[in-house]
């Protein structure tokens, strides 16, 4: 019964039940999250529509949402974010609630209060992250989708790690209503899911204007699965030459051969330039650390979540909580926030930071003035071992190297496998397009799938 969540959700349900379906998760979660740790919470009730799994920074009503950190315990949103009521309205059911790096801070999923998640194809190594219980969810074939959030690319790095289909929209295209803030500017709920039609359906059921978050766009939303099978003959793809100067190696020979596919359909490729790329990490880690400085002084102590026992004045009550309940990471990137913010360095850090997201938004734009798409790989390395990085953070940060650019400027982006390394280990393609073209961004992702059939292939465990 779990070869069910091997099959595409459509053939899975034309074959299958909403009772057999919820059998089939169940058991392949009982049977592998002991070993991979991609769940927090598991609902053994809920109805029997198609199983999705979501992050837990994603607030449900049924199941804590605890962001993978001691500071909220047991908490139980009284509402449920608005993506998990869209979901439940078109009839799936949310199977639990997915591991992650304590608020999202983090590439691997090893910053969690409650263990690191484990990479399927090899549970020695990462399996990405912000978003990495839900990437390990998909791959394992514990559920057929996953909802995850991104602030960086914790969406797509993760898939790419794990080889399922990773989709960041553009900013505000899926309400925001529900997501615990990290960094409000860059902040997106994203989709992973093992092919590009389930994610294009998943997006079609959850996007759209909602009055509750006011980032929320008012953009129709469109027929994402209406020009799946159309190629890609004539449309022009960029490779970003700042992105890929440095690459080498099997990454460099996989991304290679990516666009060898591409090419095989009639694309055209050529080379464009994004001259402020190379300052998208740097910017990325002072405007998000210094929006989540603001963000996560809400965690006090006082209104909700942790509250230390120790605590005897109310200064006490703030230092203690919060020294008890954050993790060292997420320290880590308040106190990088706050100096930021603080007086005599706002201008030098946050101001100039801003500045130069405005230019690398100018050169996107002038990218995309020439090009369809623009193209990377998603990860500039296969899923490295569980504690290699935890000890050098600048090191970690450049994760999201291939990543985070998309994050600053807005703009939709989707992560797809594109082969194995020598280890076997997943490799990743990256398309990006212009504001509000996943339509498009379906269609040429599609034709890589359809050309390439990596998703059909499952991790071992």
């Amino acid at each position: 019964m779990t070869d069910l969540l091997n099959l595409p959700w459509h053939e899975a349900k034309a074959q299958a039940s909403g009772e057999e379906l919820r059998a089939a998760s169940l058991a392949a979660i009982d049977r592998l999250n002991p070993k991979l740790n991609a769940f927090l919470h598991v609902a053994r009730n809920g109805g029997d529509g198609m199983p999705v799994a979501v992050k837990d920074n994603i607030v449900t009503t049924d199941m804590p949402t605890t962001c993978a950190s001691r500071i909220l315990g047991d908490f139980r949103s009284p509402f449920d974010a608005t993506p998990v009521a869209r979901l439940r309205a078109n009839g799936c059911r949310i199977a639990g609630k997915t591991n992650l790096d304590e608020f999202a801070m983090g590439s691997s999923t090893e910053h969690s209060a409650f263990g690191p998640a484990r990479n399927p194809w090899d549970p020695s190594r990462v399996p990405g992250g912000s978003s990495g219980g839900s990437a390990v969810a998909v791959a394992a074939r514990m559920v057929p989708a996953a909802l995850g959030s991104e602030t960086g690319g914790s969406v797509r790095q993760p898939a790419a790690l794990c080889g399922v289909v990773g989709l960041k929209p553009t900013y505000g295209r899926i309400s925001r209503n529900g997501l615990v803030a990290f960094g409000s500017s860059v902040d997106q709920i994203g989709i992973i899911t093992k092919t590009v039609r389930e994610c294009a359906d998943l997006l079609g059921m959850i996007a759209g204007h909602d009055p509750l978050d006011s980032t929320s766009a008012m953009n129709a939303v469109d027929d994402y699965t209406a020009d799946l099978d159309a190629g890609v003959r004539g449309l022009r793809f960029g490779v970003v030459r700042e992105a890929v100067a440095q690459l080498d190696g099997e990454v460099r020979a996989n991304f290679d051969d990516a666009l060898a596919v591409l090419r095989g359909g009639g694309a055209v490729i050529e080379e464009v330039s994004v001259p402020a790329i190379g300052y998208a990490i740097a910017i990325y880690y002072i405007i998000a650390n210094a929006e989540a400085s603001a963000n996560l002084s809400r965690f006090d102590g006082i209104r909700y979540g942790h509250r230390s026992d120790r605590a005897k004045s109310l200064r006490e009550v703030y230092f203690e909580s919060r020294g008890e309940g954050f993790g060292d990471e997420v320290k880590r990137r308040i106190m990088l926030g706050t100096f930021a913010l603080s007086s005599g360095y706002y201008d030098a850090y946050y101001g100039r930071a801003q500045a130069v997201r405005a230019k690398l938004r100018a050169d996107f734009d002038a990218a995309f003035s020439r090009c369809d798409f623009l193209l990377t790989p998603t990860t500039p390395e296969p899923a490295f071992p569980i504690g290699a990085k935890t000890d050098d953070p600048l090191a970690m940060y450049l994760s999201d190297i291939f990543t985070a650019p998309a994050n600053l400027v807005g703009i939709p982006a989707i992560a797809i496998p594109s082969g194995f390394s020598r280890d076997h280990l997943p490799l990743s393609l990256q398309i990006m397009s212009p504001h509000f073209a996943e339509r498009a961004l379906f269609r040429a992702a599609n034709f890589f799938e359809r050309e390439t059939n990596y998703w059909r292939e499952a991790p071992p465990a």
